[in-house]
């Protein structure tokens, strides 16, 4: 089922989530001291790409916290509003809610990436 619901996320509008958070990594990647960010968003776009049958657990850190808060004035509050209206329009319909709840995911991830562990 998992496999089923990965494909249509591609088909349905998961590759443009994919590639906005791979351009806001290649952004990242222009300066030095954004390359760590840079890496970060590359790996979550594996995970926005393939987003069923895997979860996020969050871990505290002080340095986390940090650079949570940076990430936040930076590009995540766009990032996280993005998925949030893309989960909201999902959600209108009965097949696209499974969808919509991944958006919401994605959501929180683009709120808080630092700390941030896929499973």
């Amino acid at each position: 089922m998992k496999t089923l619901g990965n494909i249509f996320w591609i088909l349905f509008g998961g590759g443009i989530l994919a590639l906005i958070w791979g351009v806001v990594g290649l952004l990242c990647c222009c300066t030095i001291i954004g390359i760590p960010v840079g890496i970060q968003c590359f790996k979550f776009t594996s995970f926005v790409i393939w987003p069923f049958g895997r979860n996020v657990i969050f871990e505290n850190c002080t340095t986390s916290f940090i650079l949570n808060v940076l990430w936040i004035l930076i590009f995540g509050w766009e990032l996280t509003l993005i998925s949030c209206i893309v989960g909201l329009a999902w959600c209108v319909t009965i097949f696209g809610i499974p969808f919509g709840v991944q958006c919401f995911k994605f959501a929180q991830l683009a709120l808080m990436p630092f700390g941030a562990r896929i499973v």
